[in-house]
């Protein structure tokens, strides 16, 4: 039986290692996440082969440019049949309404469900220090918060944070807002580049609708094992 909280992020170089990682596990996983990696590599072929195997698309592209450009681009995303993508909010309002336009307006002319439309709040892999050398004063939570806030004023389904903010973001969002969570690391696994982590299963506990885990998985010598060991580590 499939999991539809899990998503499994495909950050390896080329097609032929995804194929091999969604054939073994899209038995147990129903969404997988293309990203800058893969899709730079192998482009909407990687989306076309994840849907031959009966698994669904988080195409995390995060989306940062002028409203009419993010617009035009995921309007290209939804006729790939995606089942989510998102934008940066710190493209700002005009940009995340358009976006949410475009991807309407195309679902509706083509007949088909829209996909989930998130902001990306702030990267899992940066700190308050990091923050301030980009000019950004306010507290990491408050930017956070603020951000998710913003998405949520201009119709987005969601957004992508790290799972020390969820509690927060809920409290000024609402109940079906729908928050992913990448940074997750199971207590097994090395953090690497992640500075905000939680385990799978503290992460489902604080509130996130969805987790995204990569390495701890696509870089074990067993993915399948480690696969089983997250899914039982989230019930």
């Amino acid at each position: 039986m499939k999991n539809n909280r899990l998503i499994v992020a495909l950050d390896v170089p080329n097609i032929g290692e995804a194929e091999k990682l969604v054939k073994l596990l899209s038995p147990l996983v129903e969404v997988f996440k293309v990203g800058n990696e893969l899709f730079t590599a192998s482009g909407p072929s990687a989306i076309q082969m994840i849907h031959s195997y009966g698994s669904q698309v988080f195409l995390d592209l995060k989306f940062y440019d002028i409203p009419n450009t993010v617009g035009s681009a995921c309007e290209a995303a939804v006729r790939y049949k995606v089942f989510m993508l998102n934008v940066h909010s710190l493209g700002g309002k005009q940009m995340m309404f358009q976006t949410v336009q475009s991807v309407h307006k195309t679902a509706e002319e083509l007949g088909i469900v829209p996909p989930k439309v998130l902001g990306v709040t702030i990267l899992t892999s940066m700190k308050d220090l990091d923050l301030k050398e980009v000019g950004i004063t306010k507290k990491l939570e408050k930017e956070v918060v603020g951000l998710a806030a913003l998405a949520k004023t201009c119709g987005l389904d969601g957004v992508v944070a790290s799972a020390h903010e969820i509690e927060l973001i809920r409290q000024k969002t609402a109940p079906d807002f729908l928050i992913v969570t990448p940074g997750v690391r199971p207590v097994w696994a090395a953090h690497g580049d992640q500075k905000r982590v939680m385990t799978p299963k503290e992460a489902i506990e604080k509130g996130a609708n969805f987790i995204v885990v990569g390495r701890p998985i696509t870089q074990s010598p067993s993915p399948l094992e480690a696969t089983e060991k997250v899914l039982s580590e989230i019930g």
